[in-house]
């Protein structure tokens, strides 16, 4: 059923809804504030690596800055165990310090609570480590609510890596062009592409205290709450 004749209930400006069996979310700067990360890694990480080593934070910056370069893109980039061998910092315990941090992006709950209500599949896929999606969702009650939890660390890839989407449908079956994948990174939400979903969404403002940004070729969106089913 298309746009045009679908009842009016189960279409919005951007998604029709009719068309999606399964929603597959990220996590941080999706449902999460990536605020919480952005403290992490640019300013607390910097502060206990420098006591540690006896820098200043300035030097901790520098010395940290080259090593966070050559992991981006890649599955160490978002292993907690990688990091705390490199700094020699308990990196799990700093982010249960400061759990009370953890926080979701405004209209997050409303919008999980109405895809389950809706019956449709509802996944998280993220690149996010154990230790890290498993604090975060303890943080905020959402596990119980999706049907299917993924992590890119289960599967050998991250998610912006082309090996990614085939290992993940070689273990959980689902149909790409009947579902919707919503992230806030560039490269991930290009691979999604590649990979035959049909319903596509970017996140503008995955970090609630930074300024929206632009997403050049891609259906955007500032919050979840924007693609709200409404049957």
């Amino acid at each position: 059923m298309n746009a045009v004749t679908a009842p009016q209930c189960c279409t919005n400006a951007i998604v029709d809804w009719n068309g999606i069996d399964h929603v597959l979310l990220d996590m941080d700067g999706t449902i999460l504030d990536l605020a919480f990360d952005n403290y992490f890694w640019s300013e607390l990480v910097p502060q206990r690596y420098a006591q540690l080593h006896g820098l200043s934070v300035e030097a901790a910056i520098a010395a940290l800055a080259p090593r966070f370069e050559s992991a981006r893109g890649q599955l160490n980039w978002y292993c907690l165990d990688y990091w705390s061998e490199l700094t020699g910092l308990d990196i799990a315990g700093l982010k249960r310090e400061i759990r009370a941090r953890i926080a979701p992006l405004p209209g997050s709950a409303e919008f999980i609570q109405a895809v389950r209500d809706s019956g449709r599949q509802l996944w998280l896929v993220t690149n996010a480590h154990r230790h890290s999606w498993q604090l975060k969702m303890a943080q905020t009650g959402f596990e119980p609510h999706f049907h299917r939890i993924l992590s890119s660390h289960d599967f050998g890839a991250p998610k912006e890596d082309p090996r990614f989407w085939p290992a993940l449908r070689a273990q959980h079956l689902f149909d790409p062009a009947r579902a919707l994948f919503v992230d806030d990174s560039l490269a991930v939400l290009r691979e999604a592409l590649n990979h035959g979903f049909a319903h596509v969404v970017a996140i503008r403002q995955p970090d609630s205290q930074r300024p929206r940004r632009e997403m050049p070729d891609f259906t955007a969106v500032d919050r979840l709450v924007e693609l709200l089913p409404i049957a």
